[in-house]
C-alpha cells in the first residue's frame, strides 16, 4: 500500500522555524569579537522589547487569558506555573549565553553536536523526572547517544562536555515547560525573557557585556537586531503556529533540520575539520536519531 503525505502551511511553518535555526551560526560568528555576555545582553532587550510590542499591539487577549487562567487556579497551580517559569527563565538564559559562547569560541561542529543529541536526552530526561515511558529502540538509540559521546570523549573531552552542557541546559528547559500546558507559550516566553532581564542586567560587568558601550556600536546593534528579529521572534512564531495544528512529535522530527544544517555550514562554510573518530560519533548519533523516531508496528490480534 503507497502512503501519501499531506505537508501542509504548518509543515512549512514547522520546517521553517528549523531551518532558520539551522542557519543562526552566520550571524552568531559575525559577532565573534565580542565577549558573550555583550551578545547576550542585546538580543534579550531586543527580543524582549519587540515581544512586548507585539502583546501591547496584537495579543492583548492572550495575556489577559493567561491572567484569568492564573487567578482561576490553585494555589498548588499558581506556585507551580511560577516554579516552572522562572527555572524556565533561568535555564533559557544560561543556554543562550553557553551556544553563542560555544559557537564563537569553541567550533560550529559543537554547537550542533549539542541540538543533534538534545532530543534524545529530553526523552532521557522525561523518563528521569516525568516517568514517561520509552519503547525498546528508543533506549536502544539512547544507548547509542552515549556510545557517541564516549567517542567525542577520547577526543577533545572539554569540547563534548560543553556541548552536553548545552544540550543539558534546554533539555531541562524542555522539560520544566511541559507542565504548563493549557497557558500561552509566547506570554510565558515574555515573562521569562522580563526575568531573564531582570537578571542579566545588575551583574551584566560579570559577563563581560558593557550596555553603555553597546548602545554606541552600531555593528553590535544591527546584528542583536538580526539575532532578535530574524532568528528568535520569526522562528519563534513560526513554530508556535505549527505546534497549533500538529504533533509535538512530528515537530521534534523537524528539529533535527537545525544541527543538519549547522554541520554543513561548519564543514563547507567555515572549513571546520572533523577527525575520523568524530565523523563515526556523528554516524552513531545520527544512526540513534533515526532509530529512536522509528514507529514499531503494533501487532493486532485477529478476531476468532
Amino acid at each position: 500500500m503507497l502512503f501519501s503525505v499531506k505537508f501542509s502551511r504548518y509543515h512549512l511553518a514547522a520546517f521553517s522555524a528549523f531551518l532558520i535555526w539551522g542557519f543562526f551560526p552566520l550571524p552568531l560568528r559575525l559577532l565573534s569579537s565580542y565577549a558573550s555576555g555583550q551578545i547576550l545582553f542585546f538580543r534579550i532587550l531586543l527580543s524582549l522589547s519587540i515581544l512586548l510590542l507585539i502583546h501591547t499591539f496584537f495579543r492583548r487577549e492572550a495575556v489577559q487569558t493567561v491572567w484569568r487562567q492564573l487567578l482561576a487556579a490553585s494555589r498548588a497551580e499558581r506556585r507551580s506555573v511560577a516554579v516552572s517559569t522562572l527555572f524556565g527563565g533561568f535555564l533559557l538564559t544560561a543556554n543562550w549565553l553557553l551556544f553563542i559562547y560555544v559557537i564563537n569560541q569553541v567550533s560550529v561542529q559543537a554547537g550542533s553536536f549539542a541540538y543533534l543529541i538534545c532530543p534524545i536526552l529530553t526523552a532521557l530526561l522525561g523518563f528521569v523526572v516525568l516517568r514517561e515511558q520509552l519503547r525498546l529502540n528508543q533506549w536502544l538509540a539512547i544507548g547509542l547517544s552515549l556510545m557517541s559521546c564516549a567517542l567525542l570523549g577520547s577526543g577533545e573531552a572539554r569540547t563534548l562536555l560543553l556541548s552536553l552542557v548545552v544540550a543539558l541546559t534546554y533539555a531541562l528547559y524542555l522539560i520544566t515547560q511541559r507542565g504548563l500546558q493549557g497557558y500561552d507559550r509566547l506570554v510565558l516566553l515574555t515573562v521569562q525573557l522580563i526575568l531573564a532581564a531582570a537578571v542579566v542586567l545588575p551583574i551584566a560587568p560579570l559577563l563581560g557585556a558593557d550596555p553603555a558601550a553597546g548602545f554606541a556600536d552600531s555593528h553590535l546593534l544591527l546584528m542583536a537586531a538580526v539575532l532578535s528579529v530574524g532568528f528568535t521572534v520569526i522562528p519563534l512564531f513560526l513554530n508556535l503556529y505549527a505546534l497549533n495544528e500538529l504533533p509535538s512529535g512530528t515537530v521534534g522530527i523537524m528539529m533535527y533540520v537545525n544541527p543538519l544544517v549547522s554541520f554543513v555550514l561548519a564543514f563547507t562554510y567555515y572549513g571546520e575539520q572533523a577527525q575520523v573518530l568524530q565523523l563515526v560519533a556523528y554516524g552513531v548519533i545520527l544512526l540513534s536519531v533515526v532509530l529512536y523516531n522509528v514507529q514499531l508496528p503494533t501487532r493486532v490480534r485477529q478476531p476468532a
